[in-house]
């Protein structure tokens, strides 16, 4: 029960990035949408439930150790390339998203100058890709409870303080500007590009976990409990959205609101969660090239956090409203070749190859 635990919250800290746990997807994805977008969050946790089980259990049936022999053997060979570089893409971009988002958290909760956060995370994404893999998730799990609970409060007390119904409120939400055209395709693009962000290191994690039925449990796991953060995310800023759209992070004003000092407490869970999904996107990238915890690696890893730090300068909500998009939009090829797989789980197995795994169709 234990790692299967911790594979679901691993799975949910890989996911739960600036974007969600500040509640500007949240507020972009879903409560732009008012009472359909309660709908679309429903719809998004029963695809999550499926698509983490999916990936935990490949990665461990096939005990990988980078994303690119599951995708390429799943895909086909030339399928496999897009995909692979819709995923190397996106690995890279989403760490760009993080370290703006730090940078974004700092700024408005202590009004430090914008590179101060970023700069601070990606010193401590460095250091801790230089750990191995299992390090690397236990840190990335360590976090995530603390975010589940907090996120339950917030939802509890939001809605135990509305000042309006969600009736009223309805319009108002659906006053914030998407860029999504409605609901379902809301619902769908948000999961194929979470999925399309958690994939190399759902498979990662699962390729270190031996039993492939404690893998699988654990992203069925995970993928409820983001169901339930999403879920719970979006009725807390619904209820508050006249009062918290404006901001860049919804959920820390919402804290903000409630109590000063656990805003600050507020703050270190989002940076913890911001800082999770950094180190995913940015061991899995490079695990894609380079051996791990090797001296190449750890050279690549500084010059990769340093280019994505000059990125991050464009913004973060708009990379948030223009990046997460797009890459939804391609994250469906994905989504549907996991889809073809899980329905086909007997043709994948992993043989011992020279000094990792091989994988080979039965």
């Amino acid at each position: 029960m234990f790692r299967v635990l911790k594979i679901g919250s691993a799975f949910i800290g890989i996911i739960v990035g600036a974007g969600l746990a500040s509640g500007q997807e949240i507020l972009q994805y879903f409560t732009s949408f008012g009472h359909l977008g309660t709908l679309a969050a429903i719809l998004c946790t029963a695809l999550f439930t499926y698509f983490g089980m999916t990936l935990t259990r490949l990665g461990s049936r096939m005990r990988t150790t980078s994303h690119k022999d599951v995708i390429y053997k799943i895909s086909g060979r030339y399928l496999g390339m897009i995909i692979d570089g819709v995923i190397i893409f996106t690995l890279f971009g989403v760490g760009v998203v993080m370290i703006a988002g730090a940078g974004s958290l700092l700024n408005q909760q202590f009004e430090l100058p914008l590179y101060v956060g970023s700069l601070l995370l990606i010193i401590l994404v460095i250091l801790t890709v230089m750990l191995n893999v299992e390090k690397v998730v236990g840190v990335i799990g360590s976090v995530t409870p603390f975010l589940v609970i907090t996120v339950i409060v917030i939802g509890v007390y939001s809605l135990f303080t509305m000042d309006l119904s969600f009736n009223e409120l309805n319009p108002i939400a659906q006053n914030n500007e998407t860029t999504l055209p409605n609901w379902y395709v809301s619902a769908i693009n948000y999961v194929s590009f979470n999925i399309a962000v958690g994939a190399a290191m759902s498979l990662v994690m699962g390729g270190a976990e031996k039993d492939e039925r404690v893998a699988a449990l654990g992203g069925l796991v995970g993928g409820l409990g983001l169901g339930l953060v999403i879920i719970l995310s979006h009725l807390a800023i619904f209820s508050k959205v006249d009062a918290v759209a404006a901001y860049d992070m919804p959920m820390l004003k919402i804290v903000h609101d409630i109590s000063p000092v656990l805003a600050i407490f507020m703050s270190f869970v989002l940076f913890g969660m911001i800082f999770n999904t950094g180190v995913s996107m940015f061991y899995a990238f490079t695990a894609r090239f380079f051996e791990m915890n090797t001296k190449t690696s750890n050279t690549a890893i500084v010059i990769v956090c340093l280019a994505g730090f000059l990125l991050s300068f464009v913004g973060f909500t708009d990379l948030v409203a223009f990046f997460y998009n797009l890459i939804g939009y391609l994250g469906i090829v994905l989504m549907l070749a996991l889809l073809k797989a899980s329905l086909n789980l007997s043709k994948y197995k992993a043989e011992p190859g020279l000094g990792r795994f091989k994988i080979t169709a039965k």
